[in-house]
């Protein structure tokens, strides 16, 4: 499975309301009494696929949980990681299903969808980041048990999730000059904040309106966990089995954080362990958390960044000017553009931002200067590429790179990291509690324990 490992990073690199609940229950089971038996010409009697989750109006089936188990079953072994019992590793995987699931409906009733010629540039750019052909890609992934048009769809709800995240999480993150003043005062006087942590993380989460008996059930569980790791068990291992977060299947590896990427409350507790050791329970409103501290390291240190200077053309929405209508005429003007007109001559022209006066050049542009569709489009480009139309929360762009260099920030960088650990931190908070209320407020029923 290791192209599609690299597949899916690089394309998170690159990048609801439940109605007529009894209705959707009764077609569930209808459609579910009709796929569970079929008779052969011979009159045998064969079991087919059934419905182990509702989840709003959408369901999850026995054969797409079999095929997601298979492949985080692969991975996990590649990883050396001591699988959770079947039982566990379902479920876990389940609800990764259901919280995407839900994504994708929001996605898809709000008209987010990606077309097929980004998601053919898409692949195009994973075959050669793997150093193939589109026939060899093709051919390897065959070798490996997965169709290319499974491996299309795969990549298409990866897009499509990490654009739904931008749009309704990362771009509403907002970072003040007054949090950065906070920021830099705070690391000032104290020296833990310029430590880095690799650290990995549990998480038993609890509902927003917990009941006495939720929070007994989830001390419980994250007491019994605590054992678990002080017999011996390896930390993703009871991670894979228990942990609520995201990232358990993985071995709830959070990789290297600064202490300002961090909440206070596990700074507070990152503080006095050493590299090896397993925090006490930590209580959020999210749950409770159990961290390990795999090494620490000191963080200041020069920056030296990338800088691209680049120009665009905006079309921007409003209330007279719909997505639709700013995209056709945006599409007018990149194909004036692929017939030799000038860049700079179009963007005076046309662009409705205060670059237009300059021909839309933005100067050098830091990384996270910009909205992360914009950023992430521009950082694709050669030098004198132009891009297809971009859409941002401001419109639509046409980008172009004219130069790249790599800058020396030292002087710079201690407002210029705290904005980006701050966005960091924050981004990931905001995304995970969006993520719980997602759940919380989606009609679910499981049908998984019917299979044992």
């Amino acid at each position: 499975m290791k192209l599609l490992n690299s597949a899916l990073n690089i394309v998170k690199l690159l990048i609801l309301s439940s109605l007529l609940f009894s209705h959707l229950a009764l077609s569930a089971e209808k459609a579910e009494a009709k796929k569970n038996i079929a008779t052969k010409k011979t009159g045998e009697v064969v079991k087919m696929d059934r419905i182990v989750a509702i989840v709003d109006q959408s369901v999850i089936t026995e054969q797409e949980l079999i095929d997601r188990t298979r492949t985080v079953r692969a991975q996990l072994e590649k990883q050396g990681t001591q699988l959770p019992p079947e039982d566990i590793l379902e479920r876990q995987i389940l609800e990764r299903l259901i919280v995407d699931s839900l994504q994708l409906q929001l996605a898809a009733q709000t008209g987010l969808k990606i077309d097929d010629t980004q998601l053919d540039k898409t692949i195009e750019r994973i075959a050669e980041q793997n150093k193939m052909s589109l026939d060899e890609f093709k051919t390897a992934l065959e070798k490996e048990g997965i169709s290319l048009r499974k491996f299309r769809e795969d990549i298409r709800s990866e897009i499509t999730i990490a654009r739904l995240r931008e749009r309704e999480v990362d771009n509403r993150i907002n970072v003040s000059e007054g949090e950065i003043d906070n920021y830099l005062t705070t690391q000032a006087n104290r020296g833990e904040e310029q430590d880095e942590f690799e650290i990995s993380h549990i998480l038993i989460r609890t509902p927003e309106d917990s009941s006495p008996e939720d929070l007994q059930k989830a001390k419980t569980k994250t007491q019994d966990a605590l054992k678990q790791l002080a017999a011996g068990a390896s930390f993703a291992q009871v991670s894979a089995a228990v942990s609520d977060a995201p990232n358990a299947l993985e071995g709830g590896a959070m990789g290297w954080k600064s202490g300002a990427q961090l909440p206070a409350l596990f700074l507070s507790s990152l503080k006095s362990m050493q590299p090896g050791e397993v925090s006490t329970p930590i209580r959020s409103p999210n749950g409770f958390h159990i961290l390990k501290l795999t090494n620490r390291r000191g963080g200041s240190s020069s920056l030296v960044i990338g800088q691209t200077h680049a120009r665009h053309i905006l079309i921007k929405l409003s209330e007279v000017v719909s997505e639709k209508d700013a995209k056709r005429k945006m599409d007018s003007i990149k194909e004036r553009l692929d017939n030799g007109a000038k860049f700079e001559e179009m963007a005076r022209q046309y662009s409705e931002d205060g670059s237009a006066n300059s021909g839309g050049d933005l100067g050098w542009v830091n990384p996270g200067d910009t909205v992360p569709p914009f950023e992430k489009a521009m950082n694709t480009l050669g030098l004198g590429e132009i891009s297809e139309p971009v859409l941002s929360p401001f419109g639509w762009h046409i980008i172009q790179v004219l130069e790249r260099r790599q800058q020396d920030m030292t002087k710079e960088a201690s407002r210029l990291k705290a904005r980006q650990e701050i966005r960091t931190r924050k981004s990931e908070e905001a995304y995970q509690d969006w993520i719980r209320e997602l759940r919380d407020r989606a009609f679910v029923e499981l049908r998984l324990e019917d299979k044992f």
